[in-house]
């Protein structure tokens, strides 16, 4: 069996773009459908109702366009929302925080990894309850970078400002005395500034995003489910933003290219 339906993703912004350039390139026959909720963005700083609610406000309008799975590519929402979630929708939901915290627990050798996302999924300790049920002895220092999202929201992602927002914000687990070799980047705009990540904490420091963990755990869902893509599909690909549409093509033409030369705007229940 197959499904050629396309594959919805949402994210508070451009983060999970870097969970949907992974897809198409694990998954080349899928067609997608993106939201990015930019104009509440970020959600970090939001009360866990207000996440809960945006986030089933995104979804529904993916669900009216008949996608066949959902992505939640947003930690803070797959963090606080995620099981609210799978209850409202009669269809395959996949959140970031589990593909993220096996990557992490498989990748540490001295059993210590660094978890930096937003305050509201470090409050969750989403994280630091999966990275345990992947192994117990692994030790989590969770650190809440709430400087981070808006950079990446603004499009700024080089220079010795970005440089230093990111070094001071990740100071707390970089200068720990206890020296974790894995740094688990728990926030899907967070890879967009992989590279100062790398450049900072040095090559003995694994650096993990989610992103390509969570497309292969969605791999695996599809199989499961029979909803793979015909191998004869054409695909199509859509990006709404229920903010500033010129902010986001900015982001996705940096990760996709001419690929997608059009970003739409939406209007979600609920968003002004």
């Amino acid at each position: 069996m197959s499904d050629p339906r396309s594959i919805g993703f949402f994210d508070s912004g451009v983060g999970g773009l870097t969970v949907l350039r992974e897809v198409i390139r694990r998954l080349p026959n899928e067609s997608t459908i993106y939201i990015g909720d930019n104009a509440r963005a970020p959600y970090g700083p939001r009360t866990d109702d207000e996440v809960k609610r945006f986030s089933a406000e995104c979804l529904d309008e993916l669900a009216s366009r008949d996608v066949k799975a959902i992505v939640v590519a947003c930690h803070t929402s797959s963090a606080v929302a995620l099981p609210d979630l799978r209850l409202r929708y009669n269809m395959p939901l996949l959140g970031v925080v589990r593909p993220g915290a096996t990557a992490a627990a498989l990748a540490t050798r001295n059993r210590r990894v660094g978890v930096i996302g937003t305050a509201a999924t470090i409050r969750s300790h989403a994280y630091f309850q999966a990275i345990k049920e992947e192994d117990p002895f692994v030790e989590v220092l969770e650190q809440a970078t709430p400087d981070l999202v808006p950079l990446v929201e603004a499009g700024r992602l080089e220079g010795p400002l970005v440089e230093d927002v990111v070094r001071r914000s990740i100071a707390p687990i970089t200068d720990s005395d206890r020296d974790p070799d894995t740094l688990l980047l728990g926030c899907t705009h967070y890879p967009l500034l992989a590279h100062m990540f790398r450049e900072i904490v040095g090559p003995d420091v694994a650096v993990i995003d989610t992103a390509s963990a969570t497309a292969s755990a969605l791999a695996h869902l599809l199989e499961m489910h029979d909803l793979n893509a015909p191998s004869t599909a054409s695909p199509h690909h859509v990006q709404l933003t229920t903010g500033d549409v010129g902010a986001f093509s900015v982001i996705a033409e940096r990760l996709f290219g001419a690929e997608f030369a059009r970003v739409e705007p939406v209007a979600v229940a609920g968003a002004a």
